[in-house]
């Protein structure tokens, strides 16, 4: 058993689960006590008091990631991987599900509008002009166009034509964007996928208000229905397995039975009671806190006792691990039940309804020799 003695979690704005996810975890054992984290002092290579660490804010604070790093180095497991979760990106994502036979959408990668600081033309000798004609007949209409890397439902843009994408893509900045097809989708489903095992499904509506989307229901029936959970659930492990995330969300649109991947990098998502309902809540704060138990529990003082993907791992010739069998089958939010199918609606994830600011324009990295005035082609 592990000499460190603690559990902590790393937060910052949210209120509701990281008090319940300690209320839990110090119901459920006395072994390792659960707290809010606290950091005094960060010194190279001296190892912190947990054996357990669940991150939910170094994303936005560097601070906290180099922190996490220093503690994952002296055997703490840190939920997620700090390395990975600093080298992961959705387009990253997307390439890996189509290596792992799992359907995402078409997507291109798009440089940004704006050059990163200190760059000039010359930075830029290898990167041709887009061909945007290929790219819009390629991808079709409408498209979404999001960064890709971030998330919050920030910068994302839905466009109809070319000239909406061109006037989209001049408020990007200095992101990188991927463009995207529009999915139009019968259901849609968000996945909580905790310790590699243990899945939740839930019908999701990303075009209502954020405190309704969960407040929707699986339109999809019968043997259908079942099918299309299971496969879902099964999407789910292997997308959470490649990258090797413990904590993690996986959202779906389905389009004639096929549930399509469209966000899978999530490693904070949201836990909030408020907006995931008490249901849902209820099981991520269970899930979480036998997560965190059973990883202190199999802590080895010293040791690396992170999680690694079947991607990392069999790029350094590793054997990679084999999946845990869940213990007994995780609950799905949604049964299938016998009710008329409903007809299809067009739509994924909506833009935002106030777009950023536009920030002072300077030079492009990449343009077109000019913008390409045929009709864009809709997509198959």
């Amino acid at each position: 058993m592990s000499s460190k003695r603690k559990i902590g979690i790393l937060f910052g704005q949210e209120n509701t689960f990281p008090q319940a996810f300690v209320d839990r975890v110090n119901e459920k054992q006395s072994d390792f006590p659960a707290e809010f984290v606290r950091i005094e002092q960060v010194e190279q290579s001296v190892p912190t008091d947990y054996a357990v660490i669940i991150d939910r804010i170094s994303q936005d604070v560097p601070f906290y990631k180099a922190f996490l790093k220093n503690a994952a180095l002296t055997g703490t497991a840190v939920v997620n991987n700090p390395f990975w979760w600093s080298a992961d990106e959705k387009f990253f994502n997307n390439a890996l599900a189509v290596q792992l036979g799992v359907s995402v959408p078409k997507t291109i990668l798009l440089p940004s509008k704006e050059r990163p600081d200190d760059t000039n033309h010359n930075s830029f000798r290898n990167l041709a002009n887009m061909n945007w004609d290929g790219i819009f007949e390629h991808i079709g209409f409408p498209a979404f166009m999001k960064p890709h890397a971030g998330g919050g439902w920030k910068s994302v843009y839905k466009v109809d034509n070319p000239e909406q994408m061109f006037r989209a893509y001049d408020e990007t900045g200095q992101l990188v964007m991927l463009y995207q097809e529009a999915i139009d989708f019968t259901d849609y489903f968000r996945c909580y996928c905790i310790g590699g095992k243990d899945v939740r499904i839930m019908p999701y509506e990303p075009r209502n208000p954020h405190h309704l989307r969960y407040a929707s229901e699986m339109k999809t029936t019968g043997d259908a229905g079942k099918k299309l959970l299971k496969t879902m659930e099964d999407y789910v492990l292997k997308l959470n397995h490649g990258l090797g995330y413990d904590f993690n969300t996986v959202e779906f649109a389905v389009r004639d039975g096929i549930p399509i991947a469209i966000d899978f990098c999530n490693p904070a998502p949201d836990a909030d009671i408020h907006s995931v309902g008490q249901e849902n809540f209820d099981w991520v704060v269970e899930a979480a806190a036998n997560m965190a138990i059973d990883r202190a529990r199999k802590n080895v003082a010293g040791k690396d006792n992170l999680t690694w993907g079947t991607f990392v791992r069999g790029s350094i010739g590793g054997p990679a691990p084999k999946p845990e069998k869940p213990e007994p089958k995780a609950e799905k939010g949604p049964k299938a039940e016998k009710e008329p199918k409903e007809k299809p609606v067009t739509a994924e994830k909506p833009a935002p309804t106030e777009k950023p600011a536009k920030g002072t324009k300077g030079p492009k990295a990449a343009e077109p020799a000019e913008k390409p005035t045929p009709k864009a082609k809709k997509g198959k």
